[in-house]
């Protein structure tokens, strides 16, 4: 932006400096406001202030460029090849810091089995926009098919948490992997009911691609280490005796009704 600035004092031959008459200031501020240029900053010239970026000195152009020939980087030496250098941390040979300092805790990655979250409150919204239903047992299969998670997401199973269960009315009856008890309260308040399964890799590719398999396989029993939580009432476990003698009333019900 260019702009005409009327200073409002003269310079006399004497060297004193005296103010200006009102009239001729105010002539020349006039004068002043037609000599200005106001520029619109638009994305067209929108760009940094003069010196802000600094051109980069070119090397290797001779000895008139002072960077010539070995470019600043002296001879031979590990600094002066191609993507030579030390690493940031390196100290000098000495043993880094990294080293020095002891280990504490541990990553279990190899071992994890990190599982889905299921959230009831979840659950009942996809009944009432009509992904599942109440009227029949819900497994990881329908959740997938229902577009809760993807197929290939589903690699130790999913587990049932309590998030949103103020919302849940439906009395859905799930069979998942695990369950948080919190949500197996709260499922079972509004009268629904949620089995604790087992599914090593061969199962659970078994239940989510059926197709791929000409006979099933029988499911596998539970680690020694899983043994406990199956067992266990309070996980709603299916190997607990509670849980197996609600199946066979179950079973006896449905083949009373099939009879009559």
């Amino acid at each position: 932006m260019r702009r005409v600035v009327v200073s409002p004092t003269k310079e006399i031959s004497s060297g004193v400096w005296q103010r200006m008459s009102s009239t001729v200031a105010s002539k020349e501020l006039a004068d002043d406001n037609k000599d200005e240029i106001i520029r619109y900053l638009t994305l067209n010239n929108l760009s940094d202030n003069p010196g802000a970026i600094k051109k980069k000195r070119r090397v290797g152009r001779g000895i008139g460029s002072s960077k010539g020939k070995t470019c600043g980087r002296g001879h031979k030496g590990q600094n002066s090849r191609s993507g030579g250098g030390v690493h940031p941390t390196f100290e000098g040979g000495q043993t880094p810091l990294f080293k020095r300092i002891p280990k504490r805790g541990f990553k279990n990655t190899v071992h994890a089995t990190p599982m889905i979250p299921v959230n009831l409150g979840t659950l009942q919204d996809f009944v009432d926009m009509g992904r599942l239903s109440s009227d029949k047992l819900i497994t990881m299969k329908d959740l997938v098919e229902a577009g809760f998670a993807t197929m290939s997401s589903v690699k130790h199973g999913m587990k049932l948490l309590s998030k949103g269960k103020e919302r849940l009315r439906s009395p859905l009856k799930l069979e998942m992997s695990r369950a948080s008890a919190s949500a197996i309260q709260a499922l079972e308040a509004v009268g629904g009911q949620v089995t604790t399964v087992h599914f090593n890799k061969l199962a659970l590719r078994a239940l989510l691609k059926p197709h791929k398999f000409e006979l099933m396989p029988n499911r596998a029993r539970p680690p020694p280490k899983f043994m406990p939580y199956y067992t266990s009432y309070k996980h709603r476990g299916y190997l607990s005796l509670e849980m197996q003698l609600q199946k066979m009333n179950l079973q006896l019900s449905n083949l009373e009704i099939k009879e009559k």
